[in-house]
This record gives C-alpha cells, structure tokens and sequence, in this order.
C-alpha cells in the first residue's frame, strides 16, 4: 500500500490536487490519501506494514509538521517525500528539483536538531529565523489570509529593511562562547543552506555533516541603505564574503537573545513575541 500523507493547505490551497500528480512517478494502485490535519497518528502509523511507502506530500512546513507530530513514534521502515510546496527549500538544499519525483527521507529524518522557544521545544528540518525573516513571516501570514496569490517573500524583507523592520541588539551563545552584536538583521540557526524560499543563508552547511553542527549566521551592524544594497547577495551566498556585516560559525549548542521581543519563525511556521531561542543538536 502507498500512503499519500499531504497538506491541505499546501501551494495556496492545493495540496490535495498536487498530492494526487504523485501517480506521475507511482502506480496509482492501491493507494491510501490521509490529510495531514486530521490524521491520528497513535491509530495511523501502526497499520503501516514494512513494505509498505508512506509519502509526505508538502512543503517545509508540512515536514515540520509531521517531524514534530510524530515525535516518540516508532516510524516506518519507508519514509519518501513528494514536492508540492512552494519554496521546497529542503529540496534545493539536497540538489533536486519537484519534478525529479518523491525522494527517499530516511538519512534524512536522522538526529534532526531541536530548537526551544518560550519553554517549548520543536524539531526543525531547514532553519530557525530570528530578525528580518520572523517579520517577513507574520507579514506573510498576513497576506495569506486577505489573498489567494503566492506570497513575495523578497519583497516584504525589501520592504523591512526600508523601515518597517527595526534591528535588534543581540548576544549569541555559540558552545560556550558568548559574542555581542549591534543592529542585528539576521541571526538564524540553520540545518541546511537555504531559507526563505531560496536564499543561501550557510553556503557550507551540510545537514548530514558528521560532526553533527548546525551553522549560525549573524548579519549586524550594517545600516538599511548598506544592508539593502548587499541583501541579493544571500541568494547566491556571497553574503558571506563581507565579514565586517555577516559572521557564519558552527557548532551543537546556540543561544541567541535579543534585546526586545520580536518574531521568530521556523522552517516557516511563525512564532510572535520571542526574546529567545536556543538550539541543540547532538
């Protein structure tokens, strides 16, 4: 049996017609579609056989979703993921494209790294944000719910950094060293390369790397003109090169705190009001 585990609400409301063009790279026989807002995991993931396929169907939000609701749950032996997001950050970060068809998550579900904010805790699979790209979030939810067009995130940060979006001060905890920075635009902790639906925040992270690190990049001290001129440069990940305004560094525990509450999200999913997050990954 083939289970087809999508997002309702993927791609603008879609998800369900994007789960169904899986038949494009499988049999459409016996096959099983489960909303992933409805489904009980306790009853759903025991009556999945070993060769049995489950396919997640979604974008980086749906995999933090399931990754996190199904946590203490023994998994089954067949895990795929099938692309019918729109940012599909994820799958850029492993070179492939939609249309290469569902690909297998197995390593990938691995040591996931995990991330608490206000007392709770939440496996994440691309990135944790915190600055620019929480508020690009919250704005972008926002316009969701007043629109049915896909959501600009380039255009909102554009917009952030012209005014709306006020930097923070911030110290950053990296394995027991602490590091104090002024205006701070971004301070993510990321799994893989890529956020935001394209932008390359850490080059050389690699989420299967053994030493088993995420990487932390700090974009501070720059003013809005200087920040918004070299702000296309995270696309391609030449950010990097200009170490007096952007500091990537490694390591298994971050601890980045603000000086005033702002939005955070992770791998998309928006959180208000955080002074704070800490991340952990053994």
């Amino acid at each position: 049996m083939n289970y087809i585990l999508y997002n309702p609400f993927a791609c603008s409301d879609n998800g369900l017609e994007k789960a169904k063009t899986i038949t494009n790279y499988i049999s459409n026989d016996k096959i099983e579609f489960v909303n992933i807002t409805e489904v009980v995991y306790s009853e759903f993931l025991p009556k999945i056989k070993d060769e049995d396929i489950l396919y997640v169907c979604g974008g980086d939000g749906t995999l933090n979703r399931f990754v996190n609701d199904t946590e203490g749950f023994e998994m089954p032996k067949n895990i795929y993921y099938y692309a019918t997001g729109t940012g599909n950050d994820f799958l850029n970060d492993i070179g492939r494209k939609p249309k290469d068809g569902p690909v297998d998550m197995t390593k990938y579900l691995i040591n996931l790294p995990v991330v608490t904010v206000k007392g709770k805790k939440y496996k994440f699979f691309n990135n944790v944000g915190f600055g620019i790209d929480g508020f690009c979030t919250v704005v972008g939810d926002e316009q969701r719910l007043n629109s049915d067009k896909p959501v600009n995130y380039t255009s909102i940060a554009i917009s952030g950094l012209l005014g709306k979006y006020k930097p923070a001060d911030a110290t950053v905890t990296i394995d027991g060293t602490t590091y104090e920075y002024k205006k701070v635009w971004l301070a993510p902790s990321m799994n893989g390369r890529f956020y935001g639906g394209g932008m390359m925040a850490t080059p050389e992270q690699d989420r299967l790397n053994p030493d088993n690190m995420v990487s932390v990049l700090v974009w501070h001290g720059s003013g809005k003109l200087k920040t918004l001129i070299n702000f296309p440069s995270i696309f391609k990940g030449e950010h990097i090169k200009k170490e007096k305004m952007c500091v990537v560094q490694k390591g298994h525990n971050v601890k980045v705190v603000f000086d005033s509450p702002r939005a955070l999200q992770i791998d998309g999913e928006t959180i208000k009001d955080v002074l704070s997050y800490e991340v952990h990954k053994a």
